[in-house]
């Protein structure tokens, strides 16, 4: 018998192995089983509810027809259950169960969604999302024209616009992290600067909290953003803004918060200071920076400070001034507490966002414009937003919105007696 050697290409969308299968299989049971507990709910919910005749009100009714939702597995199959309201047009009135979970309009992961900023910024065009999301995510991924991605479009620029006039009124961030991030976008001839300002609330969760396109990293550009926020209801000043050396941010903040403290960026500080010294000399300087920074005490930071000053001032000036001339707002995140430390010596929560975003952001074929490139900036942070993790001592945070003072990361305990 003539064996068969033709090789069988799996087709997009098909499982042929096992254990994908089996996910899929498992998610599908998992969806299922969630909007049942959230159906059961609601049916407890009404369950006192009663006609005339002693009849419970609300009941099952079967389930909704059969609809394929398109995750990052495929398309899973779901039914959500269907609710009757025995009482329904009785007295105008007819409760009907929705799933929070499976809403009738979603026929889509929020994942798969999330995918077409990021192939905006890789240059794939509107036209071209028919045939680029069947490859990524399989063949029975649908709805996916142009006229469908562009409606997205419009939505996330209007979703932007409601978000930047939002009102900030109850809102309060006792840290800011703040810096200008570029990126050039393919129809464009100049990077664009992005401004953004990150916020930590009193129960340590981080926020998206400006974000706007500026002409570089002016002062106007800054104030021009932090007096909008204020305009808008922020008038609470943060204890701390953390940014890096570009005065505008700095010359901004001082005119719309003057009581705010200031935190320069290690992280900027260090390129900064490597800049003036040989790239032979990098990793032993970068160790004696570190030294300073990561200094246990104020007091051991300064020695260390004063010693890479007496170390390096005679060969390498700039590199002494450049630290030099920072030196007490290198050094503010003493008089924080020490759980906070790791969160407040750089712009790492902007830097490691924008990180991936650059990335995607490298000039490449496409008709990408300015907007649309600040629309999908937007839409990956927002997405970003929600898997953000909160600080560390969070349970500290309600002490500096009172006043509580603090010495190299301890709460200071005042003396009543010595205080009267």
């Amino acid at each position: 018998m003539k064996q068969n050697n033709v090789i069988e290409f799996a087709i997009p969308g098909e499982f042929k192995d096992q254990l994908t299968e089996i996910l899929r299989q498992g998610a599908q049971r998992l969806i299922f089983e969630a909007v049942e507990a959230e159906f059961s709910l609601f049916l407890e919910g009404h369950d006192r509810e009663r006609l005339g005749d002693g009849r419970q009100r609300i009941v099952r009714h079967g389930h909704l027809p059969e609809r394929k939702v398109v995750t990052g597995m495929g398309a899973i199959p779901v039914r959500v259950p269907r609710s009757r309201d025995r009482k329904a047009g009785k007295d105008g009135e007819n409760i009907r169960f929705t799933s929070q979970l499976l809403p009738p309009y979603i026929r889509r992961s929020q994942s798969i969604e999330s995918a077409i900023p990021y192939l905006y910024l890789k240059g794939i065009s509107s036209g071209d999302f028919t045939d680029v999301m069947p490859v990524l995510f399989g063949r029975d991924v649908v709805g996916f024209s142009a006229d469908t991605v562009l409606r997205l479009r419009q939505q996330w620029k209007e979703d932007l616009q409601q978000w930047d006039r939002r009102r900030l009124d109850k809102k309060h961030y006792v840290y800011l992290w703040a810096d200008g991030v570029y990126f050039q976008a393919p129809m464009e001839h100049e990077k664009q600067c992005m401004l953004v300002i990150i916020g930590a609330t009193p129960e340590g969760k981080k926020e998206l909290v400006g974000f706007t396109d500026g002409y570089r990293e002016s002062t106007q550009s800054w104030s021009e953003l932090l007096l909008d926020l204020k305009s808008r209801g922020l008038c609470i000043p943060p204890e701390l803004a953390i940014g890096d050396g570009a005065m505008g941010f700095w010359a901004a903040l001082e005119k719309a918060w003057p009581t705010t403290h200031h935190q320069r960026c290690w992280v900027h500080k260090t390129i900064n200071v490597l800049n003036h010294f040989p790239k032979s000399s990098k990793s032993k300087v970068t160790a004696d920076l570190h030294n300073i920074w990561m200094a246990e005490s104020k007091e051991d930071a300064e020695k260390a400070f004063a010693l890479f000053v007496s170390k390096y001032r005679a060969k390498y000036p700039k590199a002494t001034h450049c630290l030099e001339k920072d030196r007490h707002k290198l050094l503010t995140f003493y008089d924080f507490p020490a759980e906070h430390w790791k969160h407040i010596r750089t712009t790492n929560p902007i830097e490691s966002i924008f990180a991936t975003v650059k990335h995607r952001t490298k000039r490449s074929k496409g008709c990408l414009s300015r907007d649309t490139a600040f629309v999908m900036v937007f839409k990956l942070i927002k997405d970003a937003e929600k898997s953000w993790r909160r600080l560390d001592g969070k349970n500290q945070l309600p002490k500096l919105i009172l006043g509580v003072k603090f010495s190299d990361g301890c709460e200071v305990i005042v003396d009543n007696a010595q205080a009267a």
